[in-house]
């Protein structure tokens, strides 16, 4: 099979997916594409962005409408067209997870977790405050107790705030451990966050994903649009994964973790097909004022360096 014909089959796996949650798919074109260049984009583009997977107008415009009155989207009218852009609730959302996404490599661990107690919430404010710290990468430590090896205190004062649970929320950060690794915190580890399902769901991606960059070494027969294609359902599978991920020290990893192949997998399609998507994508994208500009200087920094 060539490039192309292993891009199609990728595009067809995505399209068989029920629901299609193309609102997801949306995020990931705002974080990967549209925020670097000014974030503010003609629904219009949008819509000629995700068609290539098979997005119509319709599912587009609908998921749009939800993305705004969930707090993602913001909608600017300019005669007859609508714009869009990333809300700042939104942006906070999604910025870690997309700055995990294109980090080569992560920080070192200090030995200390952030411990969050739900237990003095309201049962409906719990909920709640529970899902965004899961979509944080939070595993669960114990019934209304939530962790994490990196997210910090201070980082999540804020956020609580924003949620309207600052006051009846307990959060601790812990003394950095002296022993990182012993056998109980392992065991401990693995439970909060199901490790075993977690390095499944990289395998898969790495099963989907490898014999692209394969015939891309071979037989690369892809368009520009085929890159952009291409570039979107990398970033938006990956980030998918990620999500889950609180990317834990090496010391409590499995010796063969898989996300550290579907890193390396991810830079190296990303880094060769860029290129080509940029070209693509100054020619559709546009808002008010025009073609949307080139990448800002942080763009280039991806994955090490893009250039």
């Amino acid at each position: 099979m060539s490039a192309k014909q292993q891009l199609e089959s990728l595009v067809q796996d995505f399209q068989e997916r029920r629901p299609l949650r193309a609102g997801s798919l949306i995020i990931t074109a705002y974080g990967d594409i549209i925020h670097p260049r000014g974030g503010n984009i003609w629904l219009g583009s949008l819509m000629k962005l995700l068609k290539p997977m098979r997005v119509n107008e319709r599912l587009v415009r609908t998921s749009v409408y939800r993305l705004v009155q969930q707090d993602w989207l913001q909608a600017e009218k300019v005669g007859r067209c609508s714009y869009y852009s990333v809300t700042g609730t939104g942006l906070r959302r999604f910025q870690q997870a997309f700055e995990h996404v294109y980090a080569l490599s992560t920080d070192d661990w200090s030995g200390s977790w952030c411990l969050v107690f739900l237990n003095q919430l309201e049962p409906e404010t719990r909920a709640k405050v529970r899902e965004e710290l899961k979509w944080l990468s939070f595993g669960s430590m114990a019934a209304g107790v939530m962790e994490h090896p990196r997210f910090t205190r201070h980082e999540l004062m804020p956020l609580l705030q924003e949620w309207g649970a600052l006051d009846d929320t307990i959060v601790m950060q812990t003394q950095p451990l002296e022993q990182r690794s012993p056998k109980a915190l392992r065991r401990q580890v693995k439970d909060s966050w199901n490790l075993d399902e977690l390095g499944l769901r990289y395998k898969h991606f790495l099963e989907k994903f490898r014999p692209l960059w394969q015939e891309l070494n071979t037989h690369d027969n892809l368009s520009l649009q085929d890159c952009t294609t291409a570039r979107l359902l990398l970033i938006h599978e990956y980030r998918k994964i990620l999500l889950r991920d609180p990317l834990l020290p090496d010391e409590l990893l499995p010796g063969d973790w898989e996300g550290r192949s579907a890193k390396q997998l991810c830079r190296n399609l990303y880094r060769a097909i860029y290129e080509r998507s940029d070209e693509h994508l100054s020619s559709i994208l546009e808002n008010a004022s025009g073609p949307l500009p080139s990448p800002n200087k942080g763009f280039y920094r991806r994955f090490g360096g893009l250039k």
